[in-house]
């Protein structure tokens, strides 16, 4: 059984990205949560939860192109425990969200959605290597104008 969560709160530093073996796309970042409440007529701040958030291919992407540091965001996704032991032995553990949804909260901001094509990238053997968002100068994601694309009308994958 899947512990599925929703989160909204603020992007607390720089998304990291990496790509790893057969172009796998990553994104992580700190989400920080402050809830308010009145106390003798006035709004105050409570502690600061931080959560670390983990997003993989097409949403890592979009990402990319989405958020910032210190955005507002809404995030849904399965609540994971990361477990791990130091150099001294001890076991340490983080809570994580496995994130299938993120998307700026409307309540504190506006946006402008703009939807993503995905292509089936082939490689120079013709060999489907996966979909891909290939994005414009204006950072939208759209099909790459005027690229070569094979009797399948798929674009071949980057180099």
């Amino acid at each position: 059984m899947d512990s599925m969560i929703w989160m909204s709160g603020n992007v607390g530093g720089d998304v990291e990205f990496r790509t790893v073996r057969d172009g796998l796309v990553y994104a992580d970042f700190r989400l920080g949560c402050t809830p308010r409440y009145w106390r003798d007529g006035e709004w105050v701040d409570a502690a600061t939860t931080w959560i670390t958030v983990n997003c993989n291919q097409a949403l890592a992407e979009n990402i990319r192109a989405s958020i910032r540091k210190g955005d507002a965001v809404v995030v849904v996704g399965r609540l994971r425990t990361s477990r791990w032991n130091d150099s001294e032995g001890t076991t340490h553990e983080r809570l994580q969200i496995e994130a299938s949804i993120v998307g700026h909260d409307l309540s504190r901001g506006v946006a402008r959605f703009q939807r993503t094509s995905r292509v089936q990238a082939v490689d120079d053997a013709g060999k489907e290597t996966g979909s891909r968002t290939a994005e414009v100068a204006d950072g939208s994601a759209e099909p790459d104008e005027g690229a070569e694309t094979g009797a399948t009308g798929r674009v071949p994958a980057a180099a």
